[in-house]
């Protein structure tokens, strides 16, 4: 579910029109981004609590050089669920969707098997 998806699940449950859920939708992310800038934790009882972690400086290594860099500090959002969340997402797979069986994939003749290559003439020693 995207944004989008959300505005209109809202819209329908609310009976708000399009433009009404976005809004609404739009001024919850923001209280909750507004509230995270601040250093403040956001607890939705049930649902999650939203809140900020401060990072420290650490070593690290850059992937392509192998030297020796420093990752600064820095603070990084986090959510933590809430236990109705998490029974909710773990309920019984009798009422959630069930997915589409796979499709079984006909059973082809193998491919032929070329025999393998001689092994190369190891090169002279010499002068050239």
């Amino acid at each position: 579910m995207n944004k989008s998806d959300l505005v209109k699940k809202v819209a329908d449950k609310t009976e708000l029109s399009h433009k009404d859920a976005s809004s609404s939708v739009n001024a919850v992310l923001d209280a909750v981004k507004d509230a995270l800038a601040a250093g403040d934790k956001v607890t939705l009882v049930g649902f999650g609590t939203f809140g900020v972690k401060n990072r420290m400086e650490r070593k690290g290594k850059h992937p392509r050089t192998g030297k020796s860099i420093v990752i600064p500090a820095k603070a990084v959002p986090y959510f933590s669920s809430g236990k109705e969340l998490r029974d909710a997402a773990s309920a019984p797979a009798a009422t959630k969707k069930k997915a589409a069986p796979a499709k079984k994939a006909e059973k082809a003749a193998p491919a032929p098997v070329a025999p393998p290559a001689p092994p190369a003439p190891a090169p002279k020693k010499g002068k050239k």
